[in-house]
């Protein structure tokens, strides 16, 4: 699945799911863009690739702020050229019942988990559809399509990539660009590892597979559908959740 030549915008990459999303798409032989609000994680992240032979460039960002959004992928189109493969990724986190849930803490989750994916979106077509070629992929969850308790913001979130992700499809499918999304399950994170180890035996026991998923469970799904041998598959949410949830 060679990625050689292309052009990846990665948000989120400064650690866990998006940060090997990078690392396997630079692998893989694609040139990386990579964006996130920590600067010193970006910096090493870039410094692992160009060590591994790989070419990629930081690009400080909170994917919250509109103005930041529109000027980094300029930045970024700028620097590399073009953007061929949009990794949308970012996310938080605010978790609280809703009845008790702050509206900010509802506005902050959904700016910056599906607000930003279509700013970001928005930014990097028009590179897209000059060359007629594109991936946008967006990282949904496992809770954006079975809910999830105290989690009313980032279940509607990830629920709403889900139906972003097929509209933007339809709108981009005859200039030979698809867009999909990834919903991971329980993935081994730095997200997932302050849980306690009753509440991971507990989500365990709903995994037919027995056992959580890796980074690199996600990455490799995504790998696949930035490549060639993904071509005819669009508006599509490929589950890496070990069986978590079928159908």
């Amino acid at each position: 699945m060679s990625l050689s030549g292309r052009i990846a915008f990665v948000t989120g990459a400064s650690q866990g799911i998006g940060r090997t999303c990078a690392l396997r798409l630079a692998k893989d032989g694609a040139s990386l863009a990579v964006a996130a609000r920590n600067q010193d994680k970006l910096n090493e992240l870039v410094a692992e690739i160009t060590a591994a032979g790989g070419k990629a460039a930081a690009f400080p960002l909170d994917v919250a702020d509109e103005d930041q959004v529109k000027s980094t992928v300029k930045s970024a189109i700028a620097q590399l050229g073009k953007v061929d493969i949009l990794v949308n990724n970012a996310g938080i986190t605010r978790d609280q019942l809703v009845m008790r849930m702050k509206r900010a803490d509802w506005d902050a989750v959904l700016q910056t988990n599906l607000t930003s994916a279509y700013l970001l979106t928005q930014q990097v077509i028009s590179s897209m559809l000059k060359q007629r070629w594109g991936r946008i992929i967006n990282i949904t969850s496992v809770f954006g399509q079975m809910g999830q308790a105290g989690q009313a913001n980032y279940a509607a979130s990830k629920a709403g990539l889900i139906g972003l992700t097929m509209a933007i499809a339809r709108e981009v499918g005859s200039r030979n660009i698809t867009c999909n999304a990834v919903a991971p399950g329980y993935i081994e994170t730095a997200m997932t590892a302050v849980l306690s180890d009753d509440l991971k035996q507990t989500a365990i026991k709903q995994i037919p597979l027995g056992h959580v998923g890796t980074p690199e469970d996600v990455a490799s799904a995504v790998a696949f559908l930035a490549s060639d041998d993904a071509s005819y598959i669009t508006g599509h949410t490929l589950s890496v959740n070990g069986g978590m949830l079928m159908g």
